[in-house]
């Protein structure tokens, strides 16, 4: 007999854990299978897939997208956004790939830019912003980069364009009036979103109300056991909705409360279905994480549920750095056991080890081969069709 929904189940920090990398897909080699298909399984189970400007070594939607699928090529992320339309870009807690299939849930945000632009936008000018739209309406989809009669001006932020254009196709894209139909690298290409999807009329809207569950739905997808935190991560004038959610889902016994272990007074809860799965012993399988990646970005989560500090350096002094400029979590089963920092060497073809960090109950004795292995295979997917070259050691 499950125990009363009111009465806290108390959770061990070992089963937190793997209730979390089962939710998020990384105990197993091959979750969501191989081919063009996977990647949009993959999106879908997440629920959004981060995308970011470095570009050390691979950008982070695809190192993400690597980490669950061993055979992720980078043209299957471009089928599904440019082609099968499966996914599209907008703002989560950062700009990411999101299923289509969820669109709706992001269009009272469009709707909300529309009426009150950000103040990052208040600059832009509703000249410059018919100008994109009327270009890309009559001339079809542009980057840019097509743009040339641009008055330049001078920026009045560090990652500002001197490109009027540019604000002004972003604060379009907000408002949902287009979208990225492809990118090649970071350079985006922008249509109309209406004619990108073929719509003939607009999906509705969804309501707060609605969007609200679908952001608990989507953090129980993929997180498992859930706080209001790693629910509205960023978000959180959204939290007292929430929780009147979980409120309601509780007296329903749909959702239990949980104590983690050592989680002091944070609350946590999750469905009764996902805390009576046997769990399976942790296999030993590697990922080397991109900072980015849905399992480290909440680093308080990550500390709590893997007693791991991850730390974001690049933007640290160098001389202040302790794990390196863009150190890579390395996770062997159920452990966070190293930090990695590396680099690739486009020019010479390798991929470069800055610095080799162990943490937690990593060891050279017991996880050096196994990672040696998983650096051997992500160097390839990262030099993708170059020859294969011996990762270089500076410290290990």
């Amino acid at each position: 007999m499950r125990r009363s929904s009111l009465q806290p189940r108390l959770l061990s920090k070992a089963d937190a854990k793997h209730i979390w990398l089962r939710a998020q897909r990384l105990d197993v080699p091959s979750p969501f299978g191989d081919g063009p298909e996977a990647t949009r399984a993959a999106v879908e189970h997440l629920g959004y897939v981060q995308i970011d400007t470095i570009n050390v070594i691979e950008r982070c939607h695809h190192h993400i997208l690597y980490a669950r699928i061993p055979s992720y090529d980078r043209s299957h992320l471009h089928q599904a956004q440019s082609l099968d339309k499966s996914v599209f870009e907008y703002w989560t807690h950062a700009l990411s790939y999101v299923p289509t299939s969820d669109l709706r849930f992001f269009l009272p945000e469009m709707n909300q830019y529309r009426r009150t632009p950000k103040s990052w936008f208040k600059t832009v000018e509703t000249k410059d912003v018919r100008k994109v739209l009327k270009l890309i309406r009559n001339g079809g989809a542009l980057t840019i980069r097509d743009i040339e009669d641009d008055e330049l001006r001078e920026k009045d932020h560090p990652w500002a364009s001197r490109k009027p254009s540019k604000r002004a196709l972003q604060l379009a894209f907000f408002t949902g009036a287009i979208t990225v139909s492809q990118r090649a690298g970071m350079l985006k290409t922008y249509e109309m979103i209406d004619r990108h999807f073929g719509w003939e009329k607009r999906p509705k809207p969804a309501s707060e109300g609605q969007v609200l569950e679908y952001l608990l739905e989507r953090a129980l997808r993929a997180q498992g056991v859930v706080s209001l935190d790693s629910i509205c991560h960023l978000s959180a004038s959204r939290k007292t909705g929430v929780r009147r959610l979980i409120e309601a889902r509780v007296r329903r016994k749909t959702l239990v409360p949980v104590t983690i272990e050592d989680a002091g007074k944070i609350e946590h809860w999750a469905a009764p279905e996902t805390l009576d799965a046997p769990l399976e012993p942790a296999r030993p399988v590697v990922h080397l994480l991109s900072p980015f990646d849905p399992l480290v970005i909440q680093r308080k989560r990550l500390h709590l549920f893997f007693g791991y500090d991850h730390r974001f350096e690049a933007y640290v002094p160098k001389e202040k750095r302790q794990y390196g400029y863009f150190a890579l979590p390395t996770l062997v089963g159920d452990e966070v056991v190293a930090a990695i920092d590396l680099k690739t060497d486009r020019a010479r073809q390798k991929l470069m080890m800055q610095k080799w960090t162990w943490v937690g109950r990593g060891s050279a004795r017991l996880h050096k081969k196994l990672i040696e292995e998983e650096l051997h295979r992500f160097e390839r997917f990262q030099l993708a069709s170059a020859p294969r070259a011996e990762p270089t050691a500076q410290s290990a």
